[in-house]
């Protein structure tokens, strides 16, 4: 026999039979069909975009294998019972923001942002290395669910008003669409917030319903038209410096998840909350152009109503933390890394900001 033949023959061979016992990897791994109700309405394609990025990226790094069918305020879930869908096990996960959910637990509202706080760059290291993702696990279990950072707006405005806010007297009374606790701590000086869902803020505005309200920044708010129904446009949002958006899992459904699909999870989340703040960033300031040629006025918080509101939020957290031990305790951590970044932002990175702002103002 030709041994040269043999060899041939005996190689071609064991390439086929590894042709045949070669697994198909997506056959392999478990098939995953889970439902997401988001809070965002769909005309936002960066908020709900984002919501679609995380099922997009989900199904590309599992062959399609693990599949989150999306869906819209109302169409399943009513915006802001998101996380009571998700706790109850009558949906598997959600995209929502823990601050709308802040009555069952005011601590909640630590989890996505808080007046006077983080920027995006501040708090995503609080969240992987200052110690956040591990405090907020045991107020997350408490409402059933595992949370999971998958999106930040980064700074946001502070909001439309029908009329000019020049002291804190111009405060009082106004029925203000807020979220979070921001609207606690503008109770103080006389506000009375309104929560409303995105989708409804507009027919609220234009019949007067509310006197102002805020939503995101410069690029979402001209979606919603705000700038039809209200003339000035103020800056900052100090209530939202930079809130963080959840992936919420219900409990049981995240435990019976493959390892590797909560690798999977964990890495699309991540790649949301920058793709969100990153995408916002480069389509904030075309927008705020856009709303100031059409008319758009807009406003600075004067400097008198700015520290009244940071005293009223000092204030605020101290009651709250007299109330709940575990605010207290959450807070307190959060306020002391919060200063620490502060002042070393402030040395590191502010004072080149300010510098090449009033240089670009000179141009």
């Amino acid at each position: 026999m030709n041994r040269r033949r043999l060899i041939a023959s005996g190689a071609a061979g064991a390439a086929g039979a590894a042709t045949l016992v070669s697994p198909n990897l997506a056959s392999a791994q478990p098939r995953v069909r889970w439902r997401c109700p988001g809070s965002f309405p769909k005309s936002l394609d960066t908020l709900f975009g984002t919501q679609e990025y995380i099922a997009k990226r989900v199904s590309e790094m599992t062959d399609g294998a693990f599949q989150i069918q999306i869906f819209g305020p109302g169409e399943l879930v009513p915006a802001l019972q998101v996380m009571d869908a998700v706790g109850a096990g009558n949906v598997e996960c959600g995209y929502t923001s823990a601050y709308y959910y802040l009555g069952k637990d005011p601590s909640l509202a630590i989890a996505t942002c808080l007046p006077f706080g983080l920027s995006s760059r501040q708090h995503w290291a609080w969240l992987t290395h200052g110690g956040g993702r591990d405090l907020y696990k045991e107020v997350y279990a408490d409402q059933g669910v595992v949370a999971i950072p998958a999106g930040n707006t980064a700074a946001q405005m502070g909001g439309w008003f029908r009329k000019e806010i020049k002291t804190v007297d111009d405060l009082k009374g106004l029925k203000f669409r807020i979220a979070g606790y921001g609207g606690n701590v503008l109770t103080k000086l006389g506000v009375v917030p309104q929560q409303i869902g995105g989708t409804d803020i507009y027919p609220a505005l234009e019949r007067g319903v509310i006197d102002g309200a805020e939503w995101v920044g410069p690029y979402d708010d001209e979606k919603l038209g705000f700038n039809r129904v209200a003339q000035y446009y103020y800056y900052p949002g100090w209530w939202e410096y930079s809130p963080s958006i959840d992936f919420m899992i219900n409990m049981k459904a995240y435990e019976e998840l493959p390892a590797q699909y909560k690798a999977v999870l964990q890495a699309a989340c991540t790649e949301a909350w920058h793709w969100m703040a990153a995408r916002y960033d480069v389509l904030n300031p075309q927008a705020l152009r856009r709303l100031i040629a059409s008319g758009t006025q807009l406003r600075a918080f004067p400097r008198e109503v700015m520290a009244a509101c940071y005293r009223a939020s000092q204030e605020f957290y101290a009651e709250v933390g007299a109330g709940n031990a575990r605010f207290k305790r959450i807070h307190d951590k959060w306020d002391a890394f919060r200063i620490e970044q502060t002042q070393w932002l402030r040395v590191a990175e502010d004072s080149l900001g300010n510098f090449l702002a009033v240089q670009t103002a000179q141009r």
